[in-house]
């Protein structure tokens, strides 16, 4: 950079304010230019081709994998934890984290269980279900928004609390549900497919929409962006958080309805355990920021089924159950890595 020449009798301490003068750069690189589409192209779909890589070296490694029972069995399985994520999803958009899903899943199926027995209908378990999931959800946005306590910190509390209320309600141990046809939620099919997938599929696609093309799903990012200027551009930022943890727990009472169903019964010591690191995984693994603001709903869908390949592929090759959290939380810092890169 060259500054304009100064007359030497005008050469003086404002002489630092004379108007830079650049030189002429030369255009950009080919090889620059493809270097950046190329980091646009794994910035924006990153998440698909780790699936398609992880996907191809699962039918490598094990002929088995392709099989079609296979396929709809990691379906299945990721279901419960699928419907969890969305919810977190939709958490860590807003800049926030929710440590209490596993506790208070427990806590929706033995509420769920109990009033099944009390009423013998089964409509009444689902509403409390729901009901209690969402009143959790509401209690950590208030918390948070209203009561300015960290979302790590309150949604912690609830964790405790929600696991101490399952375990005291059902003494400890587990509760069975003793109306027939409730455990026909989660384990009746549609031609081929099981109601879970049916109902993940669903909720996906609810949740895509909700955050795509509302009004809603635009704050729910604004928030997460940047909540100050939220604040500037007349945001209800207390109700967009309270709505968010409040959906949140509808979808982990969703989640801990087939979960009770299955198995027509729900333990309250151990149901729910580390789903909030498997769902923390998922969000993290399909792009979302940490920091909230950024990511994306399709992208938690494959971040799931990459969970739920590798799970597969591990108990297919006998790898024991003890090294598969150690390999999810190389995941999540491998992920983590690759977002401060880009």
């Amino acid at each position: 950079m060259k500054l304009w020449p100064v007359p030497q009798d005008q050469k003086g301490w404002w002489s630092l304010l004379a108007e830079p003068q650049f030189e002429p750069q030369q255009s950009a690189e080919p090889k620059t230019e493809k270097r950046n589409w190329l980091s646009w192209l794994w910035a924006e779909y990153s998440v698909i081709i780790a699936f398609v890589i992880i996907f191809v070296l699962a039918a490598v490694l094990n002929p088995r994998f392709l099989d079609i029972n296979n396929q709809l069995n990691i379906l299945m399985q990721v279901s419960i934890i699928g419907i969890v994520s969305l919810g977190m999803t939709m958490v860590m958009l807003s800049g926030g984290i929710d440590l209490s899903v596993g506790s208070v899943l427990a806590m929706v199926g033995v509420m769920s269980v109990l009033a099944l027995n009390a009423t013998g209908s089964i409509m009444a378990a689902l509403i409390a279900a729901c009901a209690v999931g969402s009143a959790a959800g509401f209690i950590n946005g208030v918390l948070i928004s209203k009561g300015k306590i960290a979302s790590f910190i309150a949604t912690l509390g609830m964790m405790s609390a929600a696991r101490s209320i399952a375990l005291y309600t059902a003494d400890g141990g587990s509760v069975s549900g003793e109306v027939n046809g409730f455990s026909a939620i989660a384990n009746s099919e549609l031609g081929v497919v099981d109601y879970p997938i049916i109902i993940f599929l669903a909720m996906t696609a609810l949740v895509y929409v909700l955050m795509n093309y509302t009004r809603f799903g635009r704050y729910v990012y604004a928030v997460g962006s940047n909540e100050k200027a939220a604040v500037l551009s007349t945001i209800r930022v207390d109700r967009v958080k309270i709505a968010v943890y409040s959906m949140a727990g509808f979808l982990v009472s969703i989640a801990a309805i087939i979960e009770t169903s299955r198995l027509n019964s729900i333990s309250s010591s151990s149901s729910g355990q580390l789903y909030e690191l498997d769902a923390i995984a998922a969000v993290i693994i399909g792009g979302t920021r940490m920091t909230g603001g950024r990511g994306k709903v399709i992208g938690t869908f494959f971040g799931v089924l990459i969970l739920g390949i590798l799970n597969n592929m591990m108990n297919l090759m006998n790898v024991s159950p003890h090294l598969q959290g150690f390999v999810k939380g190389l995941i999540i810092i491998v992920a983590v890595l690759f977002q401060k890169r880009d």
